[in-house]
């Protein structure tokens, strides 16, 4: 059952990429079932008023009562007008049948009472999901439409953003917003990519630097050269997440949805059956209301209001929606419900090494051919290699030749070797870049096995190609301040592990500095797949942090898959359910606790709502209550489960 069903499709439209006049409807939507609320609200107060002094009576009277029930009714009757032809009963139906039902037993005010409040809490509640889409728009409302691109003659021309493709260079002056991903050509300047980390600190950028659309250039002007196409964009991955978002519902929000025709249908029957029963089986009189005795009639009439599921049908959404939009506002991607009710379960993580437990800012510390004196031609050829790579090693890589001047070499048949490296052809000969694994087999094996490992701190990578075999030592930064949150999640009984393809001697020297419990080293995609089962098998609920290509098979195997970065491979992205567009593994802990305040909102929000249902049906079964206590406590839910709800949006920290 979809309560208050014109707005929120709206906002849901926009949600999933909507135009602006469909985000614009969802402002007007609150703000017009608000101003319906007031007037039938003073409408009725005025009708009450000169009943009470009988200074009105007999057809202005009713029609006064009529208006003011007209404003309060509005929406709901243009849900029902939709709707019923359609063969679709919901809480509107319901509402306006009670209406109905309290004017033809003259229960005027008790039929006022009800569309005011029903009005009321639904534009509380079309503010609460309204100020959850201004969440989420803030994010996006300053891209650019048009960019400064260079033509053939050199000058600088604006055109639309959506016409820049690949290898164009643009200019962006001090102020613009980034229009697309590109990196930077010339000049230099800072960037505030708050939009995708939730952080506002300045990040350097200067040449050979990526610069991200929908961020905001902080003070230079700079040329930079186009990576991809606007709708290939980080800002686009990022808008693509929230919107796949509101498709994937949590399991508790899947109970609520059943909450459709067939409940409203039981309704009926039930209220129906309870009012025979309550004339014929009682002998309550079956519409003549006296001060001591209400009707069966007025009796199956408030039943009907407080047996209705409105609170229930909005509890789970109303807080998934606010924790989404909240985790977007601070750098953490939620998609969808499912994903938040299943972090909060996790008692196991493994994190990959590189980009998560280390910065992923490698660098090339220096290069040695075997024998010596063809570095340069190495390192030529492993950039030629890399040249498209994502990987960290492959963007350490990428730098070097950048910063070199090296030039690329012409390489045919491109591909990745799973988990160990890639390979192409220069010339007929095969060239190979990957871990010493990769060459331990074949012409080179003998000169590779005989060159002793690097030390500890630093990783190799091999390059060959012909009679030219060298290897590439790189050096990675830990990330030394994450100790700190390891031991907090430790605190939480939750387990730690390392999941790395990298040599044993380098994973437990970086877990050695961090404290991570366990190590599983030199594993392949298929062997951190195999390590995460078998941790399910155990009993384990296990979330999985990787950001790289090998790191999907794993994410994808994991009870909850995170991917840290939006910088992160496409891959890891698009097998991840929760993503931390801040490159630190500290927001994976605020990921939680946003989690396990979301579980909690959504369990006191099922608790209201439910329990007003049982607690209100009983007594309307009884006879205990007018059909005034009925509403009020009917709407009063519905709208504090939305405001309870909206509570997650204005949360400061997370502890």
């Amino acid at each position: 059952m979809d309560n208050r069903s014109c707005w929120k499709e709206r906002l849901l439209n926009f949600l999933q990429g909507g135009k602006k006049y469909e985000v614009d409807a969802a402002t007007e939507d609150w703000r017009m079932l608000g101003g319906l609320a007031l007037l039938c609200g003073i409408l009725g107060i005025l009708a009450w008023l000169l009943e009470t002094t009988a200074l009105l009576s007999g057809a202005w009277l009713i029609l006064l009562y009529v208006l003011s029930m007209l404003a309060g009714g509005w929406d709901a009757l243009q849900d029902v007008r939709v709707s019923l032809p359609k063969g679709k009963l919901d809480i509107h139906f319901l509402m306006v049948a009670v209406a109905l039902g309290a004017a033809s037993i003259g229960a005027w005010n008790e039929g006022v009472l009800l569309l005011f409040l029903f009005s009321l809490s639904g534009a509380l509640e079309a503010f609460a999901f309204d100020r959850t889409r201004k969440e989420i728009d803030s994010l996006f409302q300053d891209t650019p439409e048009t960019a400064l691109r260079r033509d053939a003659e050199g000058i600088f021309i604006e055109v639309p953003i959506e016409s820049l493709v690949s290898g164009e260079l643009i200019q962006i002056k001090p102020g613009a917003i980034f229009p697309v991903d590109a990196t930077v050509f010339s000049g230099e300047s800072a960037a505030d990519e708050s939009t995708l980390t939730g952080e506002a600190h300045p990040v350097a950028k200067q040449i050979g630097d990526t610069v991200y659309s929908g961020t905001l250039n902080l003070w230079g002007t700079v040329e930079a050269e186009v990576l991809r196409r606007v709708d290939e964009s980080a800002q686009q991955k990022v808008m693509q997440l929230i919107q796949k978002a509101q498709h994937l519902k949590a399991s508790s929000q899947r109970f609520t949805d059943r909450f459709g025709t067939g409940y409203t249908l039981v309704v009926l029957v039930a209220t129906m059956l309870m009012f025979f029963i309550w004339w014929l089986g009682f002998g309550i009189p079956a519409f003549e209301t006296t001060e001591s005795l209400r009707s069966s009639f007025y009796r199956a009439m408030t039943l009907l209001v407080v047996a209705s599921p409105c609170a229930l049908v909005l509890s789970i959404p109303s807080a998934i929606l606010a924790a989404i939009a909240w985790g977007a506002r601070h750098g953490i991607l939620f998609r969808g419900g499912v994903a938040i009710e299943k972090l909060v379960k996790v008692d196991l993580v493994c994190f990959d090494k590189t980009g998560t437990l280390t910065t992923g800012e490698m660098s090339v510390a220096r290069i040695e051919s075997f024998p010596p004196g063809r570095e340069l031609e190495a390192a030529q050829l492993a950039y030629s290699l890399e040249a498209q790579g994502s990987h960290p090693i492959g963007q350490a890589i990428q730098r070097y030749g950048e910063a070199q001047g090296l030039e690329l070499d012409s390489i045919e048949g491109f591909r990745a070797v799973s988990g160990m490296g890639v390979e192409g052809y220069r010339a007929a000969n095969r060239c190979l870049l990957g871990r010493r694994a990769l060459f331990l087999e074949g012409p080179m094996a003998e000169r590779v096995r005989g060159v002793p490992e690097p030390s500890a701190e630093l990783v190799e990578n091999w390059v060959s190609c012909g009679d030219l075999v060298a290897r590439i030592l790189l050096k990675d930064t830990v990330r030394k301040e994450s100790r700190g949150i390891l031991e907090r999640l430790r605190s939480l009984g939750i387990q730690t592990v390392m999941l790395t393809g990298d040599r044993r001697e380098t994973a437990e020297a970086v877990a050695q500095v961090l404290g991570i419990e366990t190590v599983k080293a030199e594993l392949r995609p298929e062997d951190k797949v195999a390590q995460i089962e078998t941790f399910t098998n155990r009993g384990y609920k296990v979330a999985m942090l990787g950001d790289g290509v090998n790191d999907a098979p794993g994410l994808a195997a994991a009870y909850v898959s995170v991917a840290m970065g939006i910088r992160g491979s496409d891959a890891a992205l698009e097998q991840s359910e929760v993503v931390l567009m801040r490159d630190q593994i500290d927001h994976f802990l605020a990921a939680r606790a946003l989690s396990e305040k979301a579980t909690r909102v959504i369990r006191q929000n099922v608790t209201i709502a439910l329990g007003t249902v049982l607690l209100m049906t009983l007594a309307a079964v009884g006879g205990m209550i007018p059909l005034s206590v009925g509403v009020v406590a009917h709407e009063g839910s519905s709208a504090l489960v939305c405001l309870n709800s909206l509570r997650l949006l204005f949360l400061r920290r997370l502890e």
